[in-house]
């Protein structure tokens, strides 16, 4: 008999896991707390490394499909100080590692294919080591059992209980996004000081950066350290002299002005002309992050190892998605549990070494001394 799987969220993790398994005529569920694929933004562009998260696209024999969305001219990455001075201007060259831009959104659509995902059934809870397998607890009171649940279902996953008690934890360090749209033709000056792809500049403790997204759409992060109640209690330091109502855009425009005073004015204007604003503290995962390993359930991507967002989380995310679903459908009867224990320990140990790695990223990007963020980037880029 064909193993009962289900998958709860519809990210990369679990979209690659289902999609991997559905080539490989496996029948997979996935479960997703969103009513609808639009239901909400799903955040910026992802550069999709060869090793990773390529590789998982040719497992799910979607990297031609790939490959005719993405925007190599994306992996451009600029680096100005605060007086907006260019000190680095990298362009992608031939025979540079391969790490071309899609939007999340142009990659959902891809993946999600011919998947069938049963839209608004959050999973409140799951509890393992029933007689029929594991029994999944629905926000709408039903419930269903599964031979394997994977929880791929994001930073505050509602399956990770299931395994360990870790939960995410504050870095330190806030992001403010906002977005300009249509920057070529009504921010040209803009436009130009962003590039093909990316830019950044770094200050004391902070920093912004733009990401070029498809279709003229740019994003713009406003990073910065900072208690976790900023907002509401202002330390002197950070510009604001009153509470910030993060439902007013135009109070947060305020405040993030007046944390980056003195700045260029073209790196302002890209807060002046920036719409709606988003309020997103950076938390993650103790790294490693382990857990006994329980029949029936696993986790993959932010669910197992939530890590900063510096290009590795969601490569790693879904190249363990592909590498779960073809060590299920290989798994001969009987040994489904077997093969998902073999998958946790390899990707513990990898996913472990990354989250060290980009902890140290950040704390070096979001530094007291800018410099160490000018260093890091001349260690990553190509020569």
């Amino acid at each position: 008999m064909r193993q009962r799987i289900a998958v709860a969220g519809a990210g990369p993790a679990g979209l690659t896991f289902a999609r991997v398994l559905h080539r490989h005529g496996h029948p997979v569920t996935v479960l997703e707390r969103d009513p609808a694929p639009d239901a909400r933004p799903l955040g910026g562009t992802l550069d999709l490394h060869v090793r990773m998260g390529q590789r998982a696209l040719d497992k799910a024999g979607l990297l031609p499909e790939f490959e005719a969305l993405a925007r190599p001219e994306g992996e451009a990455m600029r680096i100005l100080d605060v007086h907006g001075s260019v000190l680095r201007d990298w362009q992608p060259r031939p025979g540079d590692p391969a790490h071309p831009e899609i939007d999340r959104g142009q990659l959902r659509d891809l993946l999600l294919g011919p998947l069938d995902v049963q839209w608004g059934r959050g999973v409140t809870e799951v509890v393992p080591g029933g007689a029929d397998g594991a029994l999944v607890r629905f926000a709408d009171g039903r419930q269903e059992t599964f031979d394997l649940v994977v929880g791929a279902d994001g930073s505050w996953s509602r399956v990770r209980p299931a395994l360990s008690p870790a939960t995410p934890y504050y870095t330190g360090v806030t992001y403010v996004e906002t977005s300009l749209d249509d920057i070529d033709h009504r921010h040209p000056d803009l436009a130009r000081l962003v590039g093909d792809g990316s830019m950044a500049a770094y200050g004391a403790n902070r920093a912004l950066v733009a990401q070029r997204n498809s279709g003229g759409h740019v994003k713009v992060y406003a990073q910065f350290r900072a208690p976790l109640d900023w907002h509401e209690n202002p330390p002197p330091h950070l510009g604001p002299a009153t509470a910030v109502d993060l439902d007013d855009a135009e109070a947060v425009r305020s405040a993030m002005l007046a944390l980056f005073d003195g700045w260029a004015e073209p790196l302002l204007d890209l807060l002046r002309h920036g719409t709606a604003f988003f309020h997103r503290p950076l938390h993650v995962l103790p790294a490693p992050h382990t857990w006994p390993h329980v029949p029936g359930v696993t986790l993959l991507g932010d669910a197992a190892h939530l890590m900063p967002p510096l290009g590795v989380g969601a490569n790693l995310a879904m190249l363990e998605g592909a590498e779960l679903a073809e060590a299920v459908a290989a798994a001969a009867p009987g040994a489904l549990d077997e093969a998902v224990r073999a998958f946790e320990e390899q990707m513990q140990a990898r996913a472990g070494k990354w989250a060290e790695m980009t902890m140290a990223g950040l704390d070096r990007l979001v530094s007291p001394d800018p410099a160490d963020a000018l260093a890091l980037f001349d260690e990553l880029q190509p020569s």
